[in-house]
């Protein structure tokens, strides 16, 4: 089926959902290439969520990674009911007129059939209300982001479904709903700079600020570098991937408006990621891989209100001057005094910002009528390009109403809920921060050697060591030698280092008869330590054994909780008969400073 004509396809259904379906083929009136579409958009959008759970994890520490993907997959959730429930209602009711936000007339998904949607007449309401609801659960996930490392998930939950019915549903309404106040001033808002992105950055501010900094935010010591890069990449791919089901779906059908919007989305993504590398590039002589997929969020962000109004070489203009804004940004937080942790404002809340303001420069009415419905008297009075300069205006205000709204709101629903709901208190304890979400809240880990080396001091016995001068370590168990390092004496537990630090040469040790038998038999792997040892039947001679090296300019204590990094390497130890080797495997804390361990001497050692 083909459009021979421009303006709304004509639609002759009846009742609230377009006719009875036993004696009337409710699929008559919408092209199935169209429908199709914008279902796979739907899916394509919804692949953001655990996207953006992806990212987050990634930037965050080790300790806290799997709850920000729980947190962005259960707010998906609780969206999908609060959207069944009333959500859709209160955003895109036909029958709510106060300007402000909807009605209950769609309450439950009542009337959410067959009739032509309020967003396009070429899909019928409910492929569209679906379509939605992925923006929805998008926006919401980006918001609960600002909970990182220290916030309680119940109260996130709750706090989901209050924002999505307070904050996002009278946002969507006033841009998205024809009897909404920036729809009637012809503000241009094509796929949600205002409601998902200024909303999400604003709303994330707003709880960063309530929620308060992260235990020892303001310590210069402390490591809050992310703990996955790869997790970064992924997360990246899958919103880069879903952003064309984003912004494509939003022409709201297979058309060349969709297919412009999705070459600008590109483009602009694309163009970010290379301001924002190159810029970190100046400053650190890096390519960074984070700072990369950052700069693509930033395009992506700042195409969504314009990619559908705009021609293409724009594209090229967003990426560049979003990746470059969203950069410094970024800085922002610091002059706010706001633990921002994962930079949800920086990219979201000021790439949406560029995305709305350049719309009214770039806005024509001929991209815009690329999709057949939009064109003759539905034409839009573009923007500068159509020497519409009042457009400006109203990009500035819309966005400032939205941000002003959202940051407010947002503040006053999570001050009520901390201060006067006990249930519902935001923060976890010191205790939790220190242990990390994922034990607290939730009782696993994103990585099972977290757990190993968290409760690695209470396994079992601990393995047996010889520290007497002369004494025979009894066969088959690990000698385990002292080092004496800058902050006192090292015996296989993890201490504060304050520099780049090897461990001094252990002090002498008596060489003993070690007999035949080996402690360590060749191949055998000593599962407290994590190390393969070799050799056998050889006593270790008295004499100095090196010990490791670590990359970490500050450790801090098992208390505080971080990951050490340890060079992969070997140390070797001079015996009178064989050869002892081993490695040390990097994030493993258990740190002895002699290699002579791992040679298979039943000496002992001091």
């Amino acid at each position: 089926m083909s459009y021979p004509y421009i303006g709304t396809p004509e639609y002759t259904g009846t009742g609230p959902n377009g006719g009875d379906s036993l004696t009337t083929n409710l699929n008559q009136w919408y092209d199935r290439g169209d429908m199709a579409y914008i279902l796979i958009s739907t899916a394509m959008v919804w692949f953001m969520i655990p996207g953006i759970g992806f990212f987050y994890s990634g930037l965050a520490r080790r300790k806290s990674a799997l709850s920000l993907i729980w947190l962005c997959i259960m707010s998906c959730a609780v969206v999908s009911f609060q959207w069944y429930f009333w959500g859709y209602s209160l955003a895109f009711s036909p029958t709510g007129t106060s300007g402000f936000i909807g009605d209950l007339h769609h309450f439950a998904f009542q009337n959410v059939l067959a009739t032509p949607s309020p967003g396009s007449a070429l899909i019928p309401t409910l492929i569209y209300a679906n379509f939605q609801l992925m923006f929805a659960g998008v926006t919401v996930a980006l918001v609960i982001g600002a909970a990182a490392e220290r916030g309680r998930m119940w109260p996130a939950m709750v706090f989901c479904f209050i924002w999505t019915t307070i904050v996002y549903c009278p946002v969507a309404y006033w841009i998205w709903n024809p009897n909404g106040w920036a729809f009637k001033w012809g503000v241009l808002d094509y796929a949600g700079g205002g409601p998902v992105e200024v909303g999400s950055g604003m709303g994330a501010l707003a709880y960063s600020w309530v929620l308060g900094k992260r235990r020892g935010s303001t310590q210069a010591s402390l490591n809050y570098r992310p703990h996955n890069v790869t997790y970064v990449v992924l997360g990246t791919a899958f919103l880069w991937f879903g952003w064309f089901g984003f912004n494509g779906g939003s022409a709201f059908g297979a058309n060349l408006r969709a297919a412009m919007a999705c070459t600008i989305t590109n483009l602009a993504g694309a163009c970010g990621g290379i301001t924002w590398v190159l810029l970190d590039y100046r400053l650190e002589r890096k390519w960074s891989v984070v700072g990369f997929c950052s700069g693509v969020v930033a395009g992506l962000v700042a195409s969504t209100p314009a990619s559908g109004f705009v021609t293409v070489h724009a594209g090229v203009i967003i990426g560049v001057v979003s990746g470059a804004a969203c950069n410094y940004a970024t800085k922002l937080k610091y002059l706010m005094r706001i633990d921002d942790a994962l930079d949800v404002f920086a990219e979201h809340g000021m790439g949406g910002i560029v995305g709305n303001i350049l719309v009214a420069f770039f806005a024509t009415d001929y991209d815009t009528a690329l999709d057949g419905i939009l064109a003759g008297d539905a034409a839009i009075a573009g923007g500068w390009f159509n020497h519409n300069y009042r457009q400006l205006g109203l990009q500035v205000a819309y966005t400032l109403v939205v941000a002003a709204y959202v940051f407010i709101v947002t503040s006053l629903i999570l001050f009520i809920m901390d201060r006067f709901i006990p249930s519902l208190s935001l923060r976890a304890s010191e205790e939790a921060e220190i242990k990390g979400i994922d034990e607290d809240q939730i009782g696993e880990f994103a990585y099972d050697y977290v757990e190993v080396r968290r409760d690695y001091m209470t396994w079992g016995d601990p393995v047996p060591q010889s520290t007497v001068e002369g004494q025979e370590a009894p066969e088959g168990t690990a000698g385990l030698g002292n080092v004496t390092g800058p902050n006192g004496l090292v015996s296989g537990k993890l201490v504060k280092f304050n520099q780049p630090y090897q461990g001094d040469n252990g002090d002498s040790g008596a060489s003993v008869d070690g007999g035949s038998g080996a402690s360590q038999p060749p191949g055998a792997r000593d599962p407290a330590l994590n190390a393969t040892g070799s050799g056998s039947g050889a006593a270790a001679p008295t004499g100095p054994a090196p010990g490791y090296v670590s990359r970490q300019p500050s450790l801090r204590t098992r208390e505080d909780d971080i990951e050490m990094e340890v060079i992969d390497g070997e140390g070797t130890g001079d015996l009178e008969q064989g050869h002892g080797e081993g490695h040390h495997h990097p994030g493993f804390s258990r740190d002895v400073g002699e290699s002579a361990r791992h040679g298979g001497s039943s000496g002992a050692f001091t």
